[in-house]
């Protein structure tokens, strides 16, 4: 089971908006971070396993991933996350912004949507998250 990453989807005013970032990107998009994750060795996909995602957070909810390709050495002694510009719609669940990135366990992810299904707008993420505290979501 692959080991996921999140991240808040910063700047983005709308799904369509963070859509439109990733159409621009060609098939692969970089994300500069100051350290390589101590544990990405879990998250890069092998040949006999598939790799982790980053989960994207809008609204304080999980609501969109994009596969992890790889890790590479940025300038500066940094590190690009090399992620796929697929963007895949989730069933939307509560999160908690944070800064930076954060790991996600596969067993604690929100599973994709299927074909045709439509997750409708993004609740308020005050409102997602009273109704999963009640299990109702």
């Amino acid at each position: 089971m692959p080991l996921h990453l999140t991240k808040v989807a910063y700047g983005a005013q709308s799904l369509d908006e963070l859509r439109g970032w990733f159409a621009t990107r060609g098939t692969e998009a970089r994300l500069t971070t100051r350290y390589l994750p101590k544990r990405h060795e879990e998250i890069v996909p092998t040949a006999d396993a598939e790799g982790g995602s980053l989960f994207w957070i809008f609204k304080h909810q999980l609501v969109m991933r994009s596969p992890i390709l790889r890790f590479e050495e940025a300038e500066g002694g940094r590190t690009n996350i090399v992620i796929s510009t697929q963007l895949i719609a989730l069933h939307p669940r509560p999160k908690r912004a944070h800064q930076g990135w954060r790991y996600l366990a596969d067993e604690d992810a929100p599973i994709d949507l299927g074909t045709g299904e439509d997750a409708g707008e993004v609740m308020p993420g005050n409102l997602a998250a009273d109704l999963a505290r009640l299990g109702l979501v």
